[in-house]
Parts: C-alpha cells; structure tokens; sequence
C-alpha cells in the first residue's frame, strides 16, 4: 500500500487549498479580459441568458490553459512564502530536510497539472475554440436590440432611418414619427410623417409591424438624377396605415464545422498532417510557378548551327538604342505600349503567385505555432513552480501582497516575451521553435539559479547586503549608532584606555605623514605594486577594540564622542584587485584606468581625513577622561 509522509500531505494540502483560490481568480481576470474585448458583439443585442451562458462556459475551457501557469506561480510563492515567515520552512530544515525535498510532492503535482493543461489545449480547447468562435460570429450577425430613442435618428434598421420626437413607455405609442426608407438609395428615399404610431414584432420575430396614423407618404414617381431639375413624385394623405418593415430578431447558430479548418481548432495529430499536406502541396505549387518563370514566352526559330552562330555573333553587335530610334514615331509608341502591357500583366501575375505562396507559409507557420505552443504553455506550469517556490523560499513572505506583485511583474515579463517571439515567428523573422520557445529559454535558467540558490540558503534577496555593496562602490558610509548599555559586566580601564588613544594618535599622525595623501598619488605604482596596507588595517582594529572597551561606559559625554569616530576603509585607496594581472590591465586600458586613479585619489583624500578625526576624537576622549 502507497503510504506518502505527513510532511508530503502537507506540503501538498497547504498548496492545493491556495492553488484551487488563486486558478480562480486567475480564471476570472482572464474571462473578464476576453469579455472586454468582446463587449461589442454582446452588448445591445437582447441575447438570451443560454447564449451568454455558452459564451461564459467556452471562454473558460479555452482560457484554463493560460490561467494554469500564472495560478501556479502565485500559489507557490505564497506557499513557501508562508512557510518561511511562519519559521515553518526553518524547522524543516533544522530537521535536516533540504529544500529540494520538500518541493518534491509538489513536483509530482504540478506535473499532474501540467498534463491536464496539455490534455486541455490538444483535446478540449479546439473544440471549445471553435464552438466560441463560431458563438461570436453567430453573434456579430445578430440583430441589434430594438430600443428608439427619443429625439435622435434610430439607424440600427437596415435600409431604414427612424426618428422619434417622444415615447410613451407604459403604452409603447411612438408621438411625432418621421421615417426615411432608404433602401432605393438616398436620393430616391420614401418619407413617413405621422403624429403617432406604433412598434411591434411579429410572432416568428422576423418583421417589425408598423402601426401609423394621421400622416403623410412622399415617394418619387421615377428615379431622380442629376441632370434632371424637375422629378414627378407622390403624396399620400393617410388616417391610418400599416406596414412590414423586414427586422430578423432571432439568434441563428452557425455551425461550428465551418470552423473546423483553422489552427486553433485543431489537435496535435491534426494539425501535423496539415502542415505536411500543406508543406507539400505549396512546395508543388512554388516549383509550378518557379518553371514557369524559367520558360521563355516566345517559340525559337529553326536553325541549322551554322545559322544560330552568325546570328548570335551578329546578334551582339546590335544596337538596340539605333534600332528603337529609327522607327516612326507612331511605331515607338507602339513598342512601348506594347512592353508596358507585358510588363503590367507580368507584374499583376507575380505579386498574385507571391501573395498565393505567402498566404500559404502564413498558414504553415500559424499551425507550427500552435503545434509548439500546446507543449511550450504546459511547460510553462513547472518552469513557474521552479520559480514560485524557490522564490517564496527566499523573500519568505505570504499573504497577498508581496507575491501577488512578483506573480504580475514575472508573468508580465514572460508574456511580452512569448508574444513578441510568437509574432516574429508568425511574420518568418525567426525559426519557429525558436520563437515559440524564446520564453522558456529565458525563464528556465532563471528557475533553476533560483532553486540551486534557494537550496543553499542563499541572501540573493537581502536588501541590507545589496545597500551594503552599493554603498562600497559610491563610497558612501554607515554612520555609528553607540548607545548606553542598560548592564555592564566590567567598567573600562580608563587609564589604560588613555594610553591606547595616546598611542593610537600617535601612530596615525605618522602614517599620515608617511604617505602624503595630500598629493596626487603615482600612477604606475597604483597599478604595478599590489601591496596589502597592513598599517592602516592595524590602526582600524586598534581602534575599533577601544570603542568596543569604551562601549561599556557609562558616560554620556564618552558614548557621544565614540559615535564620532569614522568607519575606516582600509584598501580603497590602494590597488583596484587583489590580483596583479587585473590592476596591470586597467592600467593600461585609459579610460578605465583613469576612473579608478581618481577613486583611489579621492579614497586617499578621506582617509586623511579620517585621520585627523581620529586624533580630534581621541584628544576630546582624553581630556574627559582626565576629568573622570
């Protein structure tokens, strides 16, 4: 019997719970896209609650394979988030279970997911494809809802222009109407003027019957045209007057087969064989048209060798400028004309042959793009996890916030990527696999630095590290931050104190002296002695020691003065490597060599300074101690 360990269930229970919340809400961002995009075609149209129902429903099928990946993403980092601030994932590995470990049931799960997502674009998405599709373009054939406005043109009936002065809502009577027929066209249109009517659909909602009354019909008796100034026409008087205005009010569902040849629509299996039969047939038809181009329009004459050299060999002593200008005039237009035809007919019969095969490689490369992507987009759900999980590791923190911002930033990233190589593929700028894979390519080394970091107990996210380092590089420091301690296991000796400061002072005026940081230091010798400064990394622990003996003092003018003291950088004004063969060469490179010449010199110029605070600093301790 398969037994799996408490900590496995979970693990697996802890991201589950989050998974099924977070595919939600994915889910639901992603429909509500898609219906943004689509709220033209819905709106206005009085569609049944089973056609929005159906819209709704094979939205979600299509969609559930893009959720997937970005679910995963968010579910995960929230999950070991969660364990890292509950010092969960710290107890775990104090158990001796590496990180790796514990992301093991959730590798068997996400690969489950990873299989229903393929399973879901190879078998249910096509087919939920095309009966979407084919539901909005039954959609965009539908009539619009008849709702008139009041004191505007109502043009949503075709052939027809409607206006409408003022409506009564409870009885439906339409005050004021004036109606333009146009389906005769604009000039030749027939004009209704009622001062009432009414509005109803008939039974089969195939017509709108028009009730009018105490009004007025103007028609033209014959068509009208420009050159005519005067055209007979007709007015008839009328008390009460009926007509059938043609209005189609009821939702036709196109069959989904005829959809059934687009990319999108089909399976793996299918869409391989179209784009072998595809390859094949343009492949025939290119050929057809490249020996075509190849034969020659016009029939040889025949001609014994003999006759066939002289011509040739006369034939490249011609001049056909001479021979174009001695014809008549009336001929050399006749010669153009003639070429210009043959040349325009040429011309229209390859750009029609290259839009036929262009068309066709478009149509290749748009069934190798959802070929590939049906297997890009499933990997796509454990190259996240290789993401999330480490990543939650590392920052260690849950809840909806930061996780939710990472989840959007990465997949955000992931999606300008994919869809910019996808693009370039479809338009034959890059190899298809490699468009289509571009965003796995540029992910997958991202997770597993992240895993083999996370792994290791990495501070790859540790912002005080990243300040730390940044801080080195302008040159910028910390300030001391000494306080009184509330216990003090032993007082400082203050007369040995006051001699190591004496000393201390002693020996930095000297070194100060010795090294005249008030010049400009040598070029050559910066880059050619790679000499480690052992005094002044003696004169910096010496009096990091006495601030550290002085710590324990209780006096307030003492820890004051200890906070003055700088923190001592002991190599910056040294060498830019420790290694010989590096400082040799940005010496030699100008540019960057003069950029770390002036560091060092700057360097040089604060340490100076840093001397002299410390001897200030140190008589000022002095002199208090002497008062204590």
């Amino acid at each position: 019997m398969l037994r799996i360990k408490k900590l496995y269930l979970f693990v697996i229970k802890s991201f589950l719970l989050l998974f099924v919340g977070t595919f939600l809400v994915c889910l639901f961002i992603f429909m509500m896209q898609f219906l943004w995009q689509k709220i033209e075609d819905l709106v206005g149209k009085g569609l049944e609650i089973w056609v929005l129902a159906q819209f709704f429903f094979y939205s979600a099928l299509m969609l559930i394979p893009m959720s997937l990946p970005l679910a995963i993403l968010l579910a995960t980092l929230i999950t070991f988030g969660n364990f890292g601030e509950r010092c969960e994932l710290l107890a775990m590995k104090a158990a001796g279970i590496p990180l790796i470990k514990v992301m093991r049931p959730l590798i068997v799960v996400v690969t489950v997911i990873s299989c229903i997502s393929f399973y879901f674009q190879n078998v249910i998405g096509p087919r939920a494809t095309t009966e979407l599709y084919a539901l909005i373009f039954s959609m965009k054939q539908k009539s619009p809802e008849l709702d008139i406005p009041e004191g505007a043109f109502y043009h949503e009936l075709d052939g027809y222009n409607l206006y409408v002065e003022k409506k009564n809502k409870e009885t439906g009577m339409l005050y004021d109407v004036m109606i333009y027929n146009l389906s005769d066209g604009f000039e030749n249109a027939h004009i209704i003027v009622a001062d009432s009517g009414r509005m109803e659909m008939t039974p089969d909602k195939k017509f709108l019957n028009l009730h009018l009354y105490s009004g007025e019909q103007f028609e033209n008796l014959k068509t009208q045209s420009m050159a005519q100034k005067n055209v007979p026409y007709r007015r008839e008087t009328f008390r009460e007057k009926h007509s059938l205005i043609e209005f189609d009010a009821n939702f036709n569902q196109m069959d989904a087969s005829v959809l059934s040849n687009q990319a999108a629509a089909k399976g793996m299996v299918d869409l391989g064989h179209s784009i072998d039969s595809m390859t094949a047939r343009f492949d025939s038809i290119g050929r057809d048209y490249y020996t075509d181009s190849r034969k020659i329009t016009y029939k040889k004459p025949e001609l014994t060798s003999v006759d066939s050299t002289r011509l040739e060999s006369q034939a490249r002593h011609i001049n056909m400028d001479s021979l174009f200008n001695v014809q008549s005039h009336k001929k050399r237009e006749q010669l153009i004309q003639s070429a210009l035809s043959r040349a325009q007919t040429q011309s229209s019969e390859l750009a029609m042959k290259s839009y036929i095969t262009s068309d066709g490689d478009k149509n290749i490369r748009r069934h190798q793009k959802e070929w590939w992507g049906k297997i890009t987009l499933s990997l796509a759900c454990l190259i996240f996890f290789f993401i999330g999980a480490p990543l939650g590791a590392i920052i260690r923190k849950g809840g909806l916030g930061m996780p939710v911002i990472i989840s959007v930033v990465l997949f955000i990233f992931y999606y300008i990527i994919e869809n910019t190589g996808s693009k370039m593929a479809r338009e034959g700028e890059l190899q298809m696999w490699f468009g289509v894979w571009i965003s796995s390519l540029v992910l997958i080394p991202l997770g597993a630095w992240l895993t083999y970091k996370a792994n290791g107990d990495s501070v790859v996210f540790n912002i005080d590290a990243y300040k730390a380092f940044f801080m080195k590089l302008l040159g910028l420091r910390s300030k001391r931050h000494i306080f009184k301690k509330e216990v003090i296991i032993e007082d400082p000796d203050y007369p040995e104190v006051y001699g190591r400061l004496e000393t201390l002072s002693q020996r930095c005026e000297a070194y100060a002296a010795q090294e005249r940081f008030d010049r400009a230091p040598n070029y050559l010798r910066i880059f050619t002695r790679n000499e480690d400064d052992t005094v002044i990394q003696q004169i910096s622990d010496e009096l990091e020691s006495i601030i550290e003996t002085l710590g324990n003092s209780t006096d307030t003018q003492v820890l004051n003065a200890l906070n003055e003291y700088p923190i001592v950088s002991v190599s910056a004004h040294k060498s830019p490597s420790g290694h010989q063969w590096l400082n040799v060469l940005c010496g030699l490179i100008v540019p960057v060599g003069l950029i770390f010449y002036l560091r060092i010199w700057m360097f040089g110029r604060r340490l100076d300074k840093d001397l002299k605070k410390i001897e200030e600093t140190n008589q000022k301790i002095m002199e208090r101690i002497k008062e204590l």
